[in-house]
């Protein structure tokens, strides 16, 4: 008898069912916990630079710049950057978020998240709804394949107008400009994306830029949001 469960196994079909509620468990606690606070910024960036590195002064940096405009942050709760980001929101006054993965070698968050704002997630897809859904712009900070999956899936869901426009500025202009030449040269002139759409981002190494224009965007945004309000 085979040890694999296929689709119509009983065993597997009872699986899905439980996971179906502890997926549902896991969307409620993260819009219980978000909901009516904010405005959020979600910000990305490496857990592996060290606090001597110069991007952990530039996600400082940012994070204090963008708590002096009224913003939250929103991290992935880890180590380097997104600490950070978290100490200067926190030493700010401003909200400090984290939204904490099962991960083996991330056991624990940061210590500079406010203990009401680090729901646990062990599904992906549902923490990274949350980035998404209670943020009014993002930053990236350098990062690897984590960070460059949260850039590309927001990049796709302001082309495909599954979200508002929103600012998203890429900070660290020597880690980013190879992937950015890439993106308005090689994808430009195979035609895999169209000049419009190459252009959805800022590159900035300049808070007080990334600062201003979140809160612009923030004002461009609420604005349209009631105007479709209006219509209703």
């Amino acid at each position: 008898m085979s040890e694999f469960l296929y689709p119509g196994d009983s065993g597997l079909m009872q699986q899905n069912s439980w996971r179906l509620f502890r997926i549902m468990a896991e969307f409620v606690n993260g819009f219980e916990t978000f909901t009516g606070a904010g405005p959020f910024i979600s910000v990305f960036g490496s857990a592996r630079m060290k606090k001597t590195h110069r991007y952990y002064k530039l996600a400082y940096e940012v994070s204090t710049k963008i708590a002096q405009k009224g913003f939250s942050v929103i991290t992935g709760s880890g180590p380097g950057l997104m600490e950070a980001v978290n100490k200067a929101a926190q030493e700010a006054g401003k909200a400090s978020a984290g939204l904490v993965p099962d991960l083996p070698y991330e056991p624990t968050p940061n210590k500079y998240i406010d203990p009401q704002f680090c729901p646990r997630f062990r599904y992906f897809f549902v923490r990274k709804v949350m980035f998404v859904r209670y943020a009014q712009g993002f930053i990236f900070l350098p990062g690897g394949y984590g960070t460059m999956d949260e850039l590309f899936e927001i990049l796709t869901l302001v082309q495909t107008k599954r979200t508002l426009p929103v600012p998203i500025y890429l900070m660290g202009t020597d880690y980013w400009k190879g992937l950015v030449d890439w993106i308005r040269t090689t994808m430009i002139n195979e035609h895999t994306l169209c000049k419009k759409e190459s252009h959805l981002f800022t590159l900035t190494d300049d808070p007080d830029e990334v600062a201003n224009g979140l809160l612009d965007g923030y004002h461009s945004r609420m604005t349209i949001q009631q105007e479709v309000i209006e219509t209703i």
